[in-house]
């Protein structure tokens, strides 16, 4: 397996009760994975997890069979090799499109950065907007962009937490069939976080439906009712 998460516990300072009880799956190198379930229920938490920007109080998460969190190992995130993507896409409004996704790609030569660049911008199909800044582009480009920034530092995983939060619902069939088409492209191993049952059905090859912090279903994805 190429990743595999075990008895993962978590509990945040403020909270009285765990948010995560040993939640457990694995996943196949290039599989997309989606993460289930209701506001509050963990869902994002796992994410957090995957990344290091939380710590668990117990279990294990090992990526390509190197431990990133055990007992006794935590990975720094900037180490982890992980992209993320984050609800509100977090791009920096003063930097063009082309500076956003050149951001993590400071150990490149100018060459290799700008060959990088221009692979990612035909990779999400915005070769023409390179110039522009975030407040030019519509929601489903600028998504786009976050994925290419993601994308760029070539990670092992990509993590998406409730990409299609910020669209309305006339946007959202499209870039489902968009977001399937890039990640399919990318070859990247994938998780991303929703509430919407058709986003899983769309995009997904499993899911993990989370309630209350415990894995209530883990399966395929189109079997998701």
């Amino acid at each position: 397996m190429f990743i595999e998460i075990r008895d993962l516990n978590f509990k945040y300072s403020n909270s009285k009760t765990e948010t995560l009880k040993d939640v457990s799956f694995n996943m196949k190198k290039g599989e997309i994975l989606s993460i289930l379930g209701e506001s509050g229920g963990g869902k994002s938490t796992v994410l957090r997890l995957i990344a290091g920007l939380e710590k668990p109080s117990n279990g294990s998460i090992v990526i390509d069979n190197r431990i990133i969190f055990d007992n006794n190992i935590f990975i720094l995130p900037e180490k982890r090799g992980i992209g993320m993507v984050f609800q509100d896409y977090a791009l920096f409004p003063h930097m063009t499109v082309d500076e956003n996704i050149k951001f993590g790609l400071n150990i490149l030569k100018r060459k290799e950065k700008e060959d990088r660049v221009k692979e990612m911008l035909e990779l999400v199909n915005l070769q023409e907007f390179g110039k522009r800044y975030p407040h030019e582009l519509s929601g489903g480009q600028q998504q786009r962009v976050a994925i290419a920034r993601a994308l760029a530092p070539k990670p092992s995983v990509l993590l998406l937490d409730e990409p299609f939060s910020n669209l309305d619902a006339n946007l959202k069939i499209k870039i489902r069939e968009e977001l399937k088409i890039i990640l399919h492209k990318a070859g990247i191993t994938s998780i991303f976080v929703t509430h919407d049952k058709e986003d899983v059905k769309s995009i997904a090859d499993k899911v993990v439906i989370l309630k209350d912090g415990i894995v209530a279903q883990l399966g395929e994805a189109k079997d998701v009712e």
